[in-house]
C-alpha cells in the first residue's frame, strides 16, 4: 500500500469497493487534466485523485472547436467554464467496417458518424450536426496525445435545454462534495474482507483451471485410445480382406483348368 499527502492508495484489488472506480466520474476538464499517474499503477490507465483511482470520466460542455485532421479520428473541443478545456478524441472505423451493413456507424461510437468529404466536414450524434455552441455530455476514457490529457470518446448525447445543464452542473457538484473531495476510506475489517474475497477467488480460479487441466489431460487420453481401437479396427479389417483374398485366389486358381505345356 501507497500514500499520498498521508491518504494511503489501496491495492488495485480493492478498487472494485471504491465509489468511483467503476464509475462514470463526473468531472470538469480542469479535473482531468490534474488527475495524477501513480507509478505503480501504470499502463492500467487509472488516474487518481486524492486516493480515489478512476477509470472512467463524464463531462458537460460546449463545443468550441471541431477538427476532422483524418481518416482517422475527430477532435471535438469542450469548455465547461472550468478554466480549462479539453479534448474529445472520436476514432473512426475503417471503411470497409464503417460500409458493412451491419455497422451502425462510422465510429467507434454507435450514435456518432463523421462526415469527411470535400466541401463537408461534419460530426453527427443522433443525427443531429454537432456545430460550435453544442452541448455535449461525453463519456470516455483517458488517453494523451503530445503529453495532453484528451478523453477517448465512448457514449456521448447532446445536452436539449438549459435546464438539462444546470442540473449535470449541479449533480456534479454534488458528487465533488459528498466523493472527490474525501479521500475514500476503507477500514481494516473492510480491507481484510476483501483480501480474503480476493484469496477466495483465486482459489477458485486455481480450482477450475486444475479440473479444466484434467478434463484435457483425460479428453486427450481418450482420443489416444480411440485412435488405438479404430487402428485396432482397421488392422482386423485388412487382415480379413487379405485372408479373404488369399481364399478367394487360391480357389480361383483351383478352378482354372490348366494345361502343362
Amino acid at each position: 500500500m501507497t500514500t499520498h499527502n498521508a491518504h494511503p492508495i489501496y491495492p488495485a484489488y480493492t478498487f472494485r469497493s471504491s465509489p468511483t472506480y467503476g464509475a462514470w466520474v463526473k468531472l470538469t476538464a480542469a479535473d482531468v487534466h490534474t488527475l495524477r499517474d501513480e507509478p505503480a499503477f501504470a499502463g492500467q490507465n487509472t488516474l487518481f485523485h486524492l486516493n480515489h483511482p478512476i477509470k472512467f470520466a463524464r463531462l458537460v460542455g460546449v463545443v468550441i472547436a471541431i477538427n476532422i485532421p483524418n481518416l482517422k479520428f475527430a477532435l471535438l473541443t469542450l469548455d465547461d467554464g472550468s478554466g480549462a478545456t479539453i479534448d474529445i478524441k472520436i476514432s473512426r472505423l475503417e471503411k470497409a467496417i464503417a460500409d458493412s451493413a451491419d455497422c451502425p456507424s462510422n465510429t467507434e461510437v454507435d450514435n456518432v458518424n463523421v462526415v469527411h468529404e470535400i466541401g463537408e466536414l461534419e460530426v453527427l450524434v443522433d443525427g443531429q450536426v454537432v456545430d460550435i455552441g453544442t452541448v455535449l455530455s461525453v463519456k470516455g476514457t483517458f488517453s494523451t496525445w503530445w503529453g495532453i490529457r484528451q478523453i477517448e470518446l465512448k457514449r456521448v448525447r447532446v445536452i436539449k435545454d438549459t435546464n438539462e445543464e444546470v442540473q449535470a452542473w449541479a449533480d456534479r457538484s454534488t458528487f465533488r462534495k459528498d466523493v472527490l473531495d474525501k479521500p475514500w476510506v476503507l477500514s481494516k475489517e473492510g480491507l481484510r474482507k476483501l483480501d480474503k474475497d480476493v484469496r477466495r477467488e483465486e482459489k477458485r480460479s486455481r480450482e477450475k483451471a486444475k479440473k479444466r487441466a484434467e478434463y484435457e489431460a483425460g479428453h486427450q487420453e481418450r482420443k489416444v485410445k480411440r485412435i488405438g481401437v479404430r487402428k485396432e479396427y482397421d488392422e482386423k479389417i485388412e487382415r480379413r480382406r487379405r485372408k479373404e483374398e488369399t481364399m478367394f485366389n487360391a480357389g480361383a486358381l483351383k478352378g482354372t483348368d490348366w494345361i502343362p505345356l
